[in-house]
């Protein structure tokens, strides 16, 4: 059961202690406390955890500040949508922000090689007026052979790199909980010289005691990777884990499907559950082109397959791009086949934006027939 508070229960911290008080006289009813913020205002929303099917409706309705009650029954209660809840929602970090009617581009190394080639990255994305990346620093491989990652050796030249070019924000995959400390650590050592998106991979999506860590730390804002052979559910239920947990400052990412009926593409592409996801979540909801399509291949038209993806996510109302670049493909440590060349990246911006624009101008046209 959620209680919606009224928007002026801050300007009554008696009114709200007594209704907090009242709450936690409730057996065997947990209270968890959310703020929703909006494009014009902030509501509070308590949540009700426990067996709350002997709670009457209209009695908690009656209490001091609730402006309305939700029941739930759906299994998404914190990220989920309830009742037709059409409210747009976002979060800010470090001065970017993330919601279901933005869009943001995070294109960089997949893994982190070397010092060169993060300048490289990092500066040709401030020249063209970016200020997201992503940054491998830890990356889970399937043969145990295989580049794994710098680690917490490279994160401070990564930081301190960022900050220098103007980079707020950087997604970052981690594998185990003793990474957050060792990103926190580095951030801390580097003066907090940009901020991080903890990244939850593909293969740790149902990684449930990862999942409760990273959602008991709030500072860092998380991008879940749809899990590669489960359904859309238990990958939202994922996302589920960490906002109750704490942190729902959360955006899902579609990567592509497992599946040898995506062949030639290394995934098979599932962006059209983009506003699927936004339908049953109020998660801003990501599309990673390069590991579903997984190669430079181009059509006759001469459009890469990662491009052409990358506009059917965009164009269904995607919030966020995360895309493979990298000065020097054929040296890169991990997924150099599929990279896209920093030459590249001025036409892969503006070719996102023509998708972009088709997608609000659709967004208008649907307006104008209500």
């Amino acid at each position: 059961m959620i209680l919606i508070l009224s928007s002026t229960v801050s300007e009554k911290p008696q009114e709200y202690q007594a209704l907090l008080s009242h709450l936690a006289g409730l057996p065997g009813i947990q209270t968890r406390v959310h703020v929703e913020r909006g494009d014009e205002q902030s509501v509070t929303e308590l949540y009700l955890i426990g067996n709350t099917k002997s709670l009457d409706i209209a009695d908690m309705q009656s209490l001091p500040g609730v402006e309305r009650v939700v029941r739930v029954s759906e299994e998404y209660r914190i990220l989920g949508r309830h009742r037709d809840d059409q409210r747009p929602t976002h979060f800010e970090y470090n001065g970017v922000r993330f919601g279901q009617d933005t869009l943001n581009v995070f294109a960089g190394l997949c893994a982190v090689d070397n010092r060169e080639h993060v300048e490289i990255m990092l500066k040709a994305l401030r020249d063209n007026g970016q200020v997201c990346t992503r940054m491998g620093a830890y990356k889970p491989r399937t043969s145990p052979y295989a580049f794994q990652g710098h680690g917490k050796n490279c994160l401070p030249y990564v930081f301190e790199l960022a900050g220098k070019y103007g980079i707020r924000v950087m997604a970052m995959e981690i594998t185990h909980e003793s990474h957050v400390d060792e990103i926190n650590e580095a951030l801390h050592q580097t003066g907090e010289a940009t901020g991080v998106m903890l990244q939850i991979g593909t293969r740790n999506t149902q990684n449930f005691e990862l999942l409760k860590i990273v959602g008991r730390q709030t500072k860092m804002p998380v991008l879940l990777k749809r899990g590669f052979g489960i359904t859309l559910d238990e990958s939202l239920n994922a996302a589920e884990y960490l906002a109750s947990e704490g942190n729902r400052n959360v955006v899902f990412c579609l990567r592509g499907m497992k599946t040898n009926m995506a062949d030639p593409h290394r995934n098979f592409v599932d962006f059209a559950h983009v506003p699927v996801v936004k339908r049953l979540t109020r998660m801003p909801v990501c599309v990673d082109p390069s590991h579903s399509v997984g190669s430079r291949a181009a059509s006759p038209d001469g459009i890469m397959d990662m491009m052409h993806v990358t506009a059917q996510g965009v164009l269904a109302g995607a919030n966020m791009v995360l895309v493979d670049f990298h000065p020097q493909p054929p040296k890169a440590l991990v997924d150099g086949p599929q990279a896209m060349l920093l030459d590249e990246l001025p036409y892969f911006l503006e070719d996102v934006q023509i998708a972009r624009d088709a997608y609000l101008a659709r967004v208008a046209l649907r307006e104008r027939q209500n």
